[in-house]
């Protein structure tokens, strides 16, 4: 309790420190250390947990917690770099609430995994994750072409990068996140035996789904430079078919028919 309490705490000043920054349209760089502390306070309390039990923890807080920890990862890095670190403002307050979740819940206990199936939930988890963060960008992206073409010169653009790079941002994290789901796809069709089965078909179906508009987004950026409205509108809808798969698949299962 005492971890999860201190990642929300480091979580929700980070934040703040990142509001006050977007707000006065500057990048600054104080919330790196507030960041930096939520992200260990957040893996430990999943390592703990692991430790404890023997085995990873997936169940569905724990994986909302997860992906929520490798997002806040992804954006720190994303912000110490390349002045993206505006995308915190909704990254780490949702990784605090995760985080809560995830404590409050309690650690449901979780069937024995063999190496395979744990590479497979790992991969999963770091795609969902880096995805998440490309979702956001895109977000961003839209929000920043649109206040440009209707000239309304906000002060938060200006803790932004350029137009063309944040795109070009965008796409290296789709193909990193592409990379990362296509790998667990496969180990997931060479390792998990069960995956067509009834409870498990919608999940991969719309995973399968998930990962083919990625490659369109993807095949289109490549051959016809596909960018703009048209590449937000891929990067959402391949996004929000993705956590249907995997998210609603697992509410479904574990909160409402109570099935690991």
């Amino acid at each position: 309790m005492l971890l999860s309490a201190a990642a929300v705490l480091f979580y929700l000043i980070a934040a703040a420190i990142l509001v006050r920054g977007v707000a006065r349209g500057v990048d600054g760089r104080a919330w790196k250390l507030p960041a930096a502390l939520a992200l260990l306070e957040h893996a430990w309390l999943h390592i703990e947990a692991w430790h404890r039990t023997g085995v990873p923890d997936m169940h569905f807080f724990a994986a909302l917690s997860l992906v929520s920890l490798g997002m806040a990862a992804v954006t720190t890095l994303l912000g110490a770099r390349k002045r993206l670190d505006a995308i915190g403002v909704v990254v780490f307050p949702l990784a605090a609430v995760f985080a809560a979740c995830y404590s409050l819940y309690g650690h449901a206990p979780q069937p024995a995994m063999s190496w395979q199936v744990q590479l497979h939930a790992w991969l999963a988890l770091f795609a969902y994750a880096t995805l998440a963060v490309a979702a956001l960008l895109a977000i961003v992206l839209w929000l920043q072409e649109r206040a440009m073409r209707n000239r309304e010169f906000h002060g938060w653009m200006r803790a932004l990068p350029p137009l063309t790079e944040l795109e070009t941002v965008l796409f290296r994290t789709l193909q990193i996140g592409f990379l990362l789901l296509t790998a667990a796809i496969l180990a997931g069709v060479l390792f998990v035996g069960n995956l067509f089965q009834q409870h498990l078909v919608h999940k991969t179906v719309l995973s399968l789904l998930s990962w083919l508009i990625f490659a369109v987004l993807l095949f289109g950026r490549w051959r016809w430079g596909w960018r703009g409205t048209r590449a937000v509108r891929w990067t959402l809808v391949a996004m929000a078919t993705l956590l249907l798969a995997f998210f609603g698949s697992q509410f479904v299962l574990e909160l409402i028919l109570k099935r690991t």
